[in-house]
């Protein structure tokens, strides 16, 4: 039986970067997908993790992290997907969630044999950890309503290459767990 765990990939995010202003837009419209798999991910026992940047604060933990974004401007897009005490959290550096963390050995002691992915940004970290988890021969899905982007041609472009070079289902947050 394939077993599936949500990824929520940087949504505690404080938005305080460059590139924010293209970003936000796409996150807010993201926001209700996110919010739906979340929801169905808690009604069904499935795993729900958090993996996210640390703003480069090597002290960080998921609590510090999530004080600073709910703290901020943008807590609204925070607040409504917030972790609970069953979820499970993994700090990255760089764009893959499997990069230097231990993702890989928690799926296996939870026996995920599934990914299905959302969060930020679509054509950077999304992108990056779906080629990880396709190289881990995991099985990958993508919920393209629920992943937000800076760019809107790359992330299309994203889309289309882990559809069709990583084998991901690119698919609605209705059907993520279908």
């Amino acid at each position: 039986m394939v077993k599936p765990a949500l990824v929520i990939i940087d949504m505690l995010n404080a938005y305080d970067h460059e590139d924010a202003g293209l970003l936000v837009p796409s996150v807010e419209r993201a926001l209700p997908a996110v919010m739906h798999l979340l929801e169905q991910a808690r009604e069904h026992g499935f795993p729900v993790i958090y993996a996210n940047d640390n703003f480069g604060k090597w002290r960080s933990h998921h609590g510090e992290i999530l004080g600073t974004v709910l703290s901020g401007p943008y807590s609204h897009l925070v607040e409504p997907i917030r972790p609970d005490e069953s979820s499970y959290f993994v700090v990255k550096a760089r764009h893959s969630v499997f990069y230097e963390t231990p993702l890989a050995y928690l799926l296996g002691t939870l026996d995920v044999s599934r990914l299905v992915l959302c969060g930020q940004v679509t054509e950077q970290c999304v992108l990056y950890s779906a080629l990880d988890a396709h190289i881990r021969r995991l099985a990958v899905t993508v919920v393209h309503d629920a992943v937000a982007h800076i760019h809107h041609d790359l992330a299309e472009a994203a889309l289309r290459m882990m559809e069709v070079n990583m084998a991901a289902r690119i698919v609605p947050a209705t059907e993520a767990f279908g």
